[in-house]
């Protein structure tokens, strides 16, 4: 019988990561499913799903823990339906002069509105012609079917006058 599982790994940045924890799953007769990775201040971080015979798990763990030692932290989770509905979907763009604030102003909009954010990444860059600070990020978020789009466009308006952002946003393809 298979398993879904999820995983995370934290640790130092090196070559190799990648394949030798993709040989791990793939000595565990594991498949991997999908996975999001990146290099942040000289750390690798990532998230995998992958599926796996459950009499294999035991092995898998075990093989993960023995990560420790070359400074990967791996947690692995069963993976479960999360019971949020997917209704009205929508992609965010957001950029603007780098600020504190930025991040919980958009995400409290979100969550007041019931929205569940399904992935988020961001960075600050230099502008081209003056050099400050902008920050980029990119949203899908998921909100209820009942959701008021009007009101959700007259609260991120009202975020982006006041933080002076450029905020986009658009339904997602289904």
């Amino acid at each position: 019988m298979q398993k879904t599982m999820l995983m995370t790994i934290l640790g130092p940045d090196r070559p190799g990561i990648v394949e030798e924890l993709s040989t791990l799953v793939a000595e565990a007769d594991g498949n991997w499913l999908e996975s999001s990775m990146s290099h942040l201040a000289g750390h690798f971080a990532g998230m995998v799903q992958f599926s796996i015979p459950q009499l294999r798990e035991a092995h898998l763990r075990s093989s993960l823990e023995a990560l420790s030692s070359t400074g990967l932290e791996c947690i692995v989770k069963d993976a479960a339906a999360s019971g949020i509905e997917r209704s009205a979907c929508f992609s965010l763009e957001i950029v603007g002069h780098d600020r504190p604030g930025i991040v919980r102003a958009i995400s409290d909009v979100i969550a007041q509105a019931g929205g569940n954010v399904e992935a988020f990444s961001s960075h600050v860059e230099s502008a081209p012609m003056s050099g400050d600070m902008l920050f980029n990020a990119r949203l899908n978020v998921c909100f209820p079917a009942d959701v008021h789009v009007e009101g959700l466009d007259a609260c991120f308006a009202e975020i982006g006058n006041e933080l002076t952002l450029d905020v986009n946003w658009e339904p997602q393809n289904a």
